[in-house]
């Protein structure tokens, strides 16, 4: 009985090694999304903060200086955050197109896989017709060999 050998051994270990690849620039690209939604998420803790301290400022005695200080670090925070929402929906645009091409790969995968199984169906029905086939072979050998001594027997 001959071994079973794939023809398409090399294209199905390639396409391992791509979609283990894509699978690493995928995990890479949701991990840069959640740097980005950290900080964005640190920039909108510090803003409201920024908030809440001008009006506690507020309450109290106006300070002009006080005023102006607050306010140019709270519309720099402001201009960070908005920098860092676009980056947030840049980094998930990355990460959807990431995702997309891992899928790509796995399905070329599986692909391969679908077409190996077929092959080793095959290659098992195969093996099993001719492993059939030699028994109805042995038992046409028995049945001869007996008709033959019945027969020997009886002359």
């Amino acid at each position: 009985m001959k071994r079973f050998h794939f023809p398409l051994r090399p294209v199905a270990i390639l396409r391992a090694h791509q979609q283990a690849r894509a699978r690493e620039i995928f995990a890479a690209a949701v991990s840069e999304y959640g740097k980005a939604w950290d900080r964005l998420a640190a920039l909108q803790a510090r803003q409201r903060d920024l908030e809440a301290r001008m009006q506690a400022g507020r309450r109290t005695i106006y300070r002009a200086a006080d005023e102006v200080s607050a306010l140019a670090a709270y519309h720099g925070t402001c201009t960070e955050v908005t920098k860092a929402d676009q980056a947030v929906t840049a980094a998930r645009a990355v990460m959807d197109e990431r995702r997309e091409q891992y899928l790509e790969a796995h399905r070329a995968v599986k692909v391969v896989d679908k077409l190996e199984l077929k092959a080793r169906t095959a290659y098992r029905q195969e093996v099993e017709r001719e492993s059939q086939i030699e028994l109805d072979e042995m038992a046409g050998f028995r049945v001869a060999r007996r008709l033959a001594a019945s027969t020997i027997a009886s002359s």
